[in-house]
């Protein structure tokens, strides 16, 4: 039954991205660009991604335990480190050169484009090196 769910909220979550635009590169570089072609129109869909998080947590978190799982996983941590860091500046740089971030990359992937496939390998060297260093850092 998990299965079924989580699928059924991967494409609904990949029909949002297409559909709001972040799936298309040229739409999210137009939207980092302040200065020059800037499109503010992604920004009513962070507004709206959100309001919707914040009133889905509030929702989901007065309950005992989740719908499809036993138990909630809530990070525990909430120390301020290098990785905490780092690596939201490397994906703000990747995304800022790219125009995609994984989801919306998987997404532009079933639409055909171009550019996704070069990034998905390049992403996926990233996310596996990242593990290797954090390995190696234990």
């Amino acid at each position: 039954m998990s299965f079924l769910v989580n699928l059924a909220l991967g494409l609904l979550f990949g029909a949002g991205l297409v559909v709001s635009g972040m799936a298309d590169p040229a739409k999210v570089l137009n939207f980092l660009d302040l200065f020059g072609t800037w499109d503010p129109s992604l920004a009513f869909v962070m507004g709206g991604a959100v309001l919707v998080a914040f009133v889905g947590y509030g929702l989901v978190l007065r309950r005992d335990r989740p719908v499809a799982a036993p138990s909630f996983s809530v990070p525990a941590g909430k120390d301020i480190d290098a990785r905490l860091i780092v690596g939201p500046a490397l994906f703000g740089i990747g995304w800022g050169l790219a125009g995609f971030c994984p989801g919306p990359a998987i997404a532009a992937l079933g639409l055909g484009a171009p550019g996704t496939l070069a990034f998905l390998p390049a992403m996926f060297l990233g996310m596996w090196t990242a593990r290797l260093v954090a390995e190696r850092a234990r």
